[in-house]
């Protein structure tokens, strides 16, 4: 009988819920990467905007109506996305695949509200330091919407083309454990690029 290592999850097996499944242990690890990626580049914001003598550089500050409109869909598409988890974990196809369309039209709505909100920043990416770390925290937030989207759809698909076993039902509530992550990630972006230039001296 060989000894175990703490942490090990070899014997987890790739369905389940939450912490007895392999895929959610696999996400929480991405998501604790990525969110240092966030915090990272929300860092470099930060310093840029302290050391500047006015902010926004150009002094135009992004158009409120789509970034609010964006955090507002956002909040709100956090409790389709809690009854949908609570539906899978309770194993219930029915209304596991009516919140996982509602959820991901919502998902698709967002990429939608973000294509005007990439018209409304006020600034160019290559237009100064302010413009570039703007596009890149949008961008940053962007490519984790669409990773969502993706994976959203997929999830989605296979609830109406395959068998609803255990091993689907767990990957809609690893999807919505990540999509509460998109979100909670927008939020301090938000603020720093709305809201932040409003508040600077």
């Amino acid at each position: 009988m060989t000894a175990r290592l703490v942490g090990d999850l070899s014997p987890l097996p790739a369905a389940g819920f939450r912490s007895h499944g392999l895929w959610f242990w696999a996400a929480m690890g991405f998501m604790v990467i990525e969110g240092a990626g966030f915090s990272l580049a929300c860092a470099a914001y930060v310093y840029l905007m302290n050391g500047a003598r006015e902010w926004p550089l150009d002094g135009v500050a992004p158009d409120l109506g789509w970034g609010t409109a964006m955090a507002v869909l956002l909040v709100a598409s956090l409790v389709p996305n809690a009854l949908m988890s609570r539906a899978s974990r309770k194993r219930l196809a029915g209304p596991t695949q009516l919140w996982a369309v509602v959820v991901f039209a919502l998902n698709t709505l967002a990429l939608v509200v973000r294509g005007f909100e990439f018209l409304h920043l006020n600034t160019r990416w290559d237009a100064n330091a302010y413009g570039s770390i703007v596009w890149a925290l949008i961008l940053l937030h962007t490519v984790h919407l669409l990773t969502d989207f993706i994976d959203t759809c997929f999830v989605t698909l296979l609830l109406f083309t395959h068998p609803i076993d255990t091993e689907r039902f767990s990957d809609v509530d690893d999807d919505s454990v990540y999509w509460g992550f998109v979100v909670a990630c927008w939020l301090p972006i938000y603020l720093l690029i709305y809201w932040a230039p409003r508040w600077a001296p």
